[in-house]
């Protein structure tokens, strides 16, 4: 067993390698930056696949103004030379290793910055620039800078600058360093579009839209002079606002590039690796259910947040790590107020089956929720659902890919987001007597409770065009609550036909059940319903599935129903 621990949340390379934690060696994505012929380079990843991390690892590389050590242009280099002596990159060739310790830095993160109003979140971004201003104060001392300049800096640490100070700054530092030290500049910049997300709830969409575009394109673009490396990286390219607009050949590579699909996240080698260290390998079937499921230009990719918490975790428990590090505000607000197309592709997902869409690698916050393919896109983008294959459509020349839930842990959160649909419309209580009356064969009180559920969440109006699809989704929607204890199938071959819904036990002492879905014709009986559903069930041999995988106890039921009128009928 490995005798080194993990350091869950620390995204600081340096503590990391000097704390003499358990690292998994990214350090060739040093290599591929350099390697890139793009002096500005965005690589969005879903939150929490270690991008603060390697951007922290390419500050201790470039970096030329080391800690506690005199800031002088003559200074004596990097000396942060030991933390990749035992890396790959300290293999990877002389040329790579010349770039060590010889540009100055501008480093920052905006992960933290995720503000309520705008007013806040401007105050936030003022004092986080404000911090990297202060850590080059050196450059107030001596001739570096014209009177001018000085008073320019003077404003931003003392947090007196305009909005327009602000937005150029970023500009205004890598001129200042890079003359400095005769050298050219990095710039690092982390989860750059976490403020546009907290604008995007927070009703100051275009107020950060704005500053981002503004505060970005001045920093890189038109500074080739003074620029080596621009690096960031965010969760999404939010593009068509321009943040980016007027860049010269920016290299962008979200998870559908075959760039960098190795440099974010655990690959499934790594994985074998660590848990063999840590003395979990009989484990490595469960752990790839809950936390595998990842496709990043087309290599298979851990959840790398999940995996560490879990071998971290005494009990090695597995749960939900990564899904339970956000609110996941915006994702259950495009969902839940989503329309009755949208819930049947959700309640598709969540049988474990998959949809296919078109993708669009830029996304416009402000379009996600009237805009199908956008929100399909945020949604896999952001790491809740993966592509498993793709197509070109004729007809309109689009890229469409098959998309799917990655993984158990992700499920969880949409079966979280239908169980709060329904438990604003009705009590958790009787939603749990009906489905308990379910699973246990209880025909009379399932269908007592069922009754009142469509009571109360259903109006007439609902029942207009198709009635047998609004009560299908209604009972497939409720059956996410039983999950994890049975399997739910929908719309599915067994025998002869395809049943509605199917319920099968993980434990196979317990019953299965088969559901056919009626409604009343014109002139006809409940019983008459009844009567019809039940003999298609039993023609059509829908049971045969259960039978194969093992069910020995088999309950056919009939669902008929007249508006917000349900009989249930045991066959």
């Amino acid at each position: 067993m490995s005798m080194k621990q993990f350091s869950v949340g620390e995204s600081d390379f340096k503590n990391i390698i000097t704390g003499n934690y358990y690292y998994i060696d990214k350090s060739l994505f040093i290599k591929e930056i350099i390697d890139r012929g793009n002096r500005v380079i965005l690589v969005p990843r879903p939150r929490r696949f270690g991008k603060t991390l390697n951007i922290s690892m390419l500050k201790y590389f470039y970096d030329c103004c080391p800690e506690n050590l005199p800031l002088v242009p003559d200074n004596p280099g990097n000396t942060y030379k030991s933390l990749f002596s035992s890396l790959a990159i300290a293999e990877a060739g002389p040329q790579y290793l010349e770039k060590m310790g010889k540009h100055p830095v501008i480093f920052l993160t905006l992960k933290n910055i995720k503000e309520p109003d705008w007013e806040t979140c401007l105050g936030k971004l003022q004092s986080l620039i404000q911090g990297e201003y202060l850590k080059h104060d050196y450059l107030l001392t001596g001739n570096g800078l014209k009177p001018a300049e000085q008073d320019y800096f003077k404003r931003i640490i003392d947090l007196k600058g305009s909005l327009g100070d602000y937005e150029n700054s970023l500009e205004k530092l890598l001129i200042f360093l890079s003359r400095y030290y005769g050298k050219k500049a990095v710039i690092l910049i982390d989860e750059y579009d976490a403020p546009v997300h907290a604008g995007f709830t927070g009703q100051y969409y275009n107020e950060i839209i704005g500053f981002t575009r503004n505060f970005l394109c001045a920093g890189l673009k038109d500074t080739g002079e003074y620029l080596e490396k621009a690096v960031i990286t965010g969760i999404m390219r939010i593009a068509q606002e321009s943040i980016f607009s007027g860049l010269n050949n920016p290299g962008v590579f979200t998870l559908l590039a075959e760039e960098f699909n190795d440099k974010f996240g655990f690959t499934e080698p790594e994985v074998e690796t660590m848990l063999k260290d840590f003395d979990v390998w009989d484990r490595y079937d469960d752990v790839k259910q809950w936390y595998n499921g990842y496709n990043f230009g087309g290599r298979i990719i851990y959840n790398p947040w999940s995996i560490t918490s879990f071998l971290d975790s005494r009990a090695k428990e597995l749960k939900p790590y990564w899904i339970n590090t956000s609110d996941n505000e915006i994702v259950e607000d495009l969902l839940s107020n989503g329309g009755k197309e949208l819930k049947e592709e959700l309640e598709t997902l969540i049988r474990g089956e998959t949809i296919e869409k078109s993708i669009d690698e830029n996304i416009v916050l402000r379009d996600v929720g009237i805009d199908e393919d956008l929100l399909w896109s945020f949604l896999m983008m952001g790491g809740y659902l993966k592509h498993t294959g793709k197509r070109r459509d004729a007809a309109s020349d689009k890229m469409l890919y098959n998309l799917c839930i990655p993984n158990l842990e992700v499920k969880n959160t949409y079966i979280r987001i239908v169980r709060r649909y329904f438990s604003s419309k009705i009590e958790n209580k009787r939603l749990e007597i009906m489905l308990q009356a379910l699973v246990e064969g209880n025909t009379e009180l399932f269908e007592e409770m069922l009754q009142k559920v469509v009571a109360a969440v259903f109006s007439y109006h609902d029942f207009s065009g198709e009635p047998e699809k609004v009560y299908h989704a209604l009972v497939a929607g409720m059956l996410t609550w039983i999950a994890n204890t049975h399997e739910i199938k929908s719309n599915r071959e067994s025998g002869y036909g395809r049943y509605d819904i199917m319920i099968i036990p993980r434990d196979l002492s317990q019953w299965g059940i088969v559901m056919e879905f009626k409604k009343t014709g014109k002139n006809e009986s409940v019983k008459s319903a009844a009567k019809s559903a039940l003999k298609q069930i039993k023609e059509k041999k829908y049971e045969t599935e259960l039978k194969e995988r093992g069910v020995k106890k088999i309950k056919k039921f009939a669902v008929v129903f007249e508006g917000k009128n349900v009989t249930v009928k045991e066959g």
